[in-house]
């Protein structure tokens, strides 16, 4: 079995980090935790140091780049420390159950095609899984008011019975929690730092499919996510609104080849949008 690494980002969240480090410091199947501290501004960084866990590994970073660096730093430790590890990243707010959980997501990787992995997230009452890409025309569409909720579940959801198999092929994890394979992630440049919060799990689906492999859902495992971190709560709405788009941008030029003209209607809908958030600000 490859060695596995979980990477946790964490950023003024301490509170979640640690519940999570204890559900798993006991997980043999995990040989190393790295927590990359995103440059925080409480007392996260004193709160961890205070942890007295083997396996604990703290980088602390002198600035806040984005979650993509904070991601890359805690990849690359792994890659020095380990040949070829399984690389786990989770946001902070995750409960694993079961160490079996771990374990049966790590036997995907037996299948070469398999570069990437993750369970169920269950959310309250529900289900999340992965998502399709989409075109650039279809990505304006779904930015336009009115008509955007409509066809998004259209364009970007998979129909529920596609998740009845044991393993669904799908476009894009949700960037929550999964697994993917060190040196593929090596492979493809690690994550782009170029985005700062949003838009990692479009680009990572990109580079899967670039290179002729898949990710997938395994539907026969599932962790929990609380919903009560973290990073996105120490950001306002129309910041959050922003720096989404920012890296929504980036990634249809750089990525879904978008053309001129599209990039140009999409900045239309930006001002279009950012309208309801200006409002409610004052």
């Amino acid at each position: 079995m490859n060695n596995a690494v979980l990477i946790i980002v964490n950023y003024n969240d301490s509170e979640n980090t640690i519940n999570l480090i204890n559900n798993v410091k006991s997980y043999k199947s995990i040989k190393k935790i790295v927590v990359v501290d995103n440059n925080s501004t409480d007392e996260s960084i004193d709160n961890l140091r205070k942890l007295n866990v083997r396996k604990l590994h703290i980088i602390e970073s002198i600035h806040n780049n984005g979650y993509a660096m904070g991601l890359n730093m805690g990849a690359k430790y792994a890659m020095e420390e380990y040949k070829n590890p399984i690389l786990i990243f989770s946001n902070s707010d995750i409960v694993i159950e079961s160490e079996n959980t771990i374990k049966n997501l790590i036997n995907n990787f037996k299948n070469d095609d398999i570069k990437v992995v993750m369970p169920k997230i269950k959310e309250k009452d529900n289900f999340s899984y992965g998502w399709k890409l989409t075109s650039p025309f279809q990505d304006l569409l779904m930015n336009i008011p009115g008509i955007n909720r409509k066809i998004r579940k259209k364009y970007r959801y998979y129909e529920e019975e596609y998740f009845n198999t044991d393993t669904s092929i799908v476009d894009c994890i949700y960037g929550c929690f999964f697994l993917i394979e060190g040196e593929f992630l090596k492979k493809i440049g690690y994550f782009d730092e170029n985005t700062f919060l949003y838009f990692e799990e479009y680009i990572l689906g990109r580079k899967v499919k670039m290179n002729n492999k898949v990710s997938i859902v395994d539907n026969r495992e599932f962790v929990i996510h609380n919903h009560n971190v973290s990073i996105g709560n120490n950001v306002t709405n129309i910041n959050k609104y922003k720096i989404y788009k920012k890296s929504q941008f980036y990634y249809e030029r750089k990525y879904n080849n978008a053309n001129a003209l599209i990039m140009f209607l999409f900045k239309v809908f930006y001002y279009i949008n950012l309208i309801p958030y200006k409002i409610t600000k004052k």
